[in-house]
Formats: structure tokens, C-alpha cells, sequence
């Protein structure tokens, strides 16, 4: 794996962020979020905000200014000059069961906006409750089930606007 990551900052400049560089740094964890470190004789605190390590994604605040901050290893910068992107993959547009069950809870409705990974329904199957998620940002469409419906595996769920 590589010891370098390009970062981009804010969506508009890329850095060169060496890891052996940043091992050489003084950082010290003040608390589980709050970094001070000291670089060329001065004094910085930073805050993770927020942090993805499935997108490589952060929301780092120094010194009181936000930074968000996308990090990309010499595969993704492959996978990228490829034209080849996650974001550039199938366009998932319904929901299909999973598995056979009994709709328990429907947790949306028709034109709401709903993010990846937010809850859609719980379906009751084998005795257990079974959160079912987005697996996309987008605005439900259409809903085809009604809570205490028996469904089959592969029946139609939830379709999203294109």
C-alpha cells in the first residue's frame, strides 16, 4: 500500500499528504476528537467533526476554519483516471425483499428524501426484526407494501425517483 494519499481540501485544491511526513509530526490527542499539534514551532489544535473510513472521507476544523477532506491512495487515483467510479455504477432504483417476512413498520413515505442508509422498513423474518436501509440518497416514489403484508423474497418494496 502506499505511504502517500493526495488529499482534496474543500473539493478545490489537492495536497500531496505523505504518511512518514506526518509520523514526524508533535500530535497529541487531547481528547477522542482533538488533536494539538506543533509544526514549524507553532501551536494547532484540530477537531475531527466527522470521519468515513469506508469513503475516506473527513470534516476537519483547525484553528476554527472547516475543511473537508477526501483522501485517495494510488488505487483510487487509478480507478479514477479509468473513468471507473462508484459513483458512476448502477443507479439503484427500487428495493426488492430480501428475504420472506411480514412488514412490520414502514418508516417513509411517497416524496420523502431520504439519505443513504437511513431506515425505509422493519420486516419481521425467522423470529428476528430486520432494520431495511437506503442504499442510496434519493426521494421515494412509490411504495408497494402496507405494514402486516407477507412478502416474498425478490417482491417489489420501494421504487425511487430516477
Amino acid at each position: 500500500m502506499s505511504t502517500s494519499y493526495k488529499a482534496s481540501v474543500n473539493k478545490a485544491s489537492q495536497v500531496e499528504v505523505n504518511i512518514e511526513e506526518l509520523s514526524k509530526l508533535d500530535i497529541i490527542s487531547t481528547s477522542e476528537e482533538t488533536y494539538h499539534i506543533v509544526h514549524n514551532d507553532k501551536s494547532i489544535t484540530a477537531v475531527v467533526v466527522s470521519g468515513d473510513r469506508e469513503k475516506k472521507t473527513y470534516e476537519i476544523t483547525i484553528e476554527g476554519t472547516a475543511y473537508e477532506v477526501v483522501l485517495l491512495d494510488e488505487v483510487d487515483e487509478l480507478i479514477n483516471k479509468m473513468g471507473l467510479s462508484i459513483s458512476h455504477g448502477k443507479q439503484v432504483n427500487s428495493l426488492e425483499a430480501p428475504m420472506p417476512g411480514l412488514i412490520l413498520e414502514i418508516q417513509v413515505a411517497a416524496g420523502d428524501e431520504v439519505k443513504e442508509g437511513d431506515g425505509l422498513l422493519v420486516l419481521s423474518a425467522m423470529k428476528m426484526e430486520n432494520s431495511i436501509l437506503s442504499p442510496r440518497d434519493g426521494i421515494i416514489r412509490t411504495i408497494h407494501i402496507a405494514v402486516g403484508d407477507a412478502i416474498d423474497k425478490g417482491q417489489l418494496l420501494i421504487e425511487f425517483e430516477a
